[in-house]
């Protein structure tokens, strides 16, 4: 989210809300899911870490005061560095299969319903994204964003049909083994 935050300032400096809308118009019904206040605390941290600076803008007569973020030259080669980096992000699902091992290791699930109880939660996304993608009202940008989340939540279906028939196998194998 920061190299977001930091790409969306490139173009010009921006107060907190000005970069939330452009995030929202960028990202459609993703977007809409964003919470304020991330906004501000991202802003925080990159300024912290010397990215980003702010100044104080007097507002309007019937308005307050805004803080307007820029780069800095160090937040500039930060996003020219990310734009040229080649990279694929990385699956939350590694986590859960590690919550499957420990799960069957220490006998504290059944890991077939920690599948089942992960597919309900893929399957209700994946319906909640088709839903947006397949609202004409969306931008050509953002449904190309809203595609590849369908298809990533695709694999991760399979991926766990593909955990489920190795952990009842295994489950079957170790109940022939006690028998």
């Amino acid at each position: 989210m920061q190299d977001v935050v930091l790409a969306m300032l490139a173009k010009e400096p921006a107060y907190g809300y000005e970069l939330r809308s452009r995030m929202r118009d960028a990202l459609g019904p993703v977007g809409d899911a964003m919470n304020a206040g991330q906004i501000y605390v991202v802003l925080a941290r990159l300024a912290k870490a010397g990215l980003v600076t702010s100044e104080r803008v007097e507002g309007l007569p019937d308005r307050p005061d805004r803080r307007v973020h820029a780069l800095t030259p160090a937040g500039q080669q930060r996003v020219a560095g990310w734009l040229t980096e080649v990279s694929w992000p990385k699956p939350d699902l590694t986590e859960f299969h590690l919550k499957l091992v420990a799960a069957a290791a220490g006998r504290l699930a059944d890991p077939v319903a920690l599948v089942d109880a992960q597919r309900r939660e893929v399957l209700r996304r994946l319906r909640d994204t088709q839903r947006a993608a397949l609202d004409r009202s969306v931008d050509p940008v953002a449904g190309v964003l809203l595609e590849g989340v369908v298809l990533r939540l695709r694999a991760d279906l399979e991926w766990l049909e593909v955990c489920e028939r190795m952990w009842t196998e295994r489950d079957r194998t170790e109940r022939k083994a006690e028998a």
